[in-house]
């Protein structure tokens, strides 16, 4: 997983697709995730779980529903093992 790649998830009845981004961060990584306008970084946590974080302050109409961020991230940590 080096580079950009797609991350392919169903949500709200169909199947979506989403420009990702692997970097490496000095012993660890992020992912970048394109949402939209909007970039939402995720990273690993303690347990090998994947959460996100937000690159800005976001306005209310470009704010992600957390249903998704938890696909995205449940498929990131598929993707990894």
């Amino acid at each position: 997983m080096n580079g950009p790649f797609l991350i392919r998830v169903v949500f709200a009845g169909s199947e979506q697709e989403y420009n990702a981004r692997f970097e490496r961060w000095g012993y660890t990584h992020r992912i970048s995730v394109l949402i939209g306008e909007t970039t939402i970084v995720f990273e690993p946590d303690e347990e090998g779980s994947y959460r996100a974080i937000a690159s800005e302050n976001l306005a209310p109409e470009r704010l992600v529903p957390f249903s998704l961020l938890e696909l995205i991230a449940e498929k990131l940590k598929i993707l990894s093992e």
